[in-house]
This record gives structure tokens, C-alpha cells and sequence, in this order.
């Protein structure tokens, strides 16, 4: 039984989950928007929330640990210097999830992850 067990496997090793899980967060920083199937939005929107809940605080020690999560320096910065004065009074919900259909090839519900203004 999977009692208090959190989070999605998706068919994946722990290594490889981790890496799309990460890359995807970094992508959704940069683009503000991004098409994926809702099983895996709803794993990247329990990151990406905690990963900007980090940009608002702003410390050194938070952006050290921002950046061993994110992929990429730049969307760092972004994230420190754009996102988190954004999203500074916002107590949490930084991420909307809208439903947008089934994939044409093997008709996986997708959706759509946005930032929100």
C-alpha cells in the first residue's frame, strides 16, 4: 500500500525522474509557459513551487540551493531578480494548470503549466 507516499513515478528510474523533473522546472522558469501530459505538470508544479518560494527569500544560501536544483545560471539570476520581487507578496500558488485535451497519438491528457501574473 502507498499510505503517505508522495509523488509520481511516471515510468521512470529514480535518476532519470529526477533530471526531466529538474530540466523541466529550469524550462517553465525561462518560457513562463509550458504543454506537457497533467501527470507530469502536477509533479513539476510541487517543484517549480518550492523553487520560487526560494527566490522570494533571497538569501545566498538560497540561491546556492536554487542553483544546484536548476540546469542553467541564467534562469537563476531570473529567478532571484525578476521572479522573486514578482511573487513577493503571493503566498504561494505561483503555477496554474489548465486542462487542454488528449495528445493525438496515444491520447494522454495533456496540459498546459503557466506562471501566473
Amino acid at each position: 500500500m502507498r499510505h503517505k507516499v508522495a509523488g509520481r513515478k511516471l515510468g521512470r528510474p529514480t535518476a532519470h525522474r529526477m533530471s526531466m523533473m529538474r530540466t523541466a522546472v529550469t524550462d517553465l522558469l525561462r518560457n513562463e509557459s509550458m504543454k506537457t501530459t497533467e501527470p507530469k505538470a502536477k509533479e513539476i508544479r510541487r517543484l517549480a513551487e518550492k523553487v520560487i518560494t526560494r527566490g522570494k527569500k533571497g538569501s545566498l544560501h538560497q540561491r546556492r540551493l536554487a542553483a544546484s536544483f536548476l540546469t542553467d545560471s541564467k534562469v537563476v539570476d531570473k529567478l532571484f531578480d525578476e521572479l522573486g520581487p514578482r511573487y513577493e507578496n503571493r503566498p504561494g500558488g505561483y503555477t496554474r494548470i489548465v486542462k487542454i485535451g488528449a495528445r493525438s497519438g496515444d491520447a494522454a491528457p495533456m496540459a498546459l503549466l503557466e506562471l501566473v501574473e
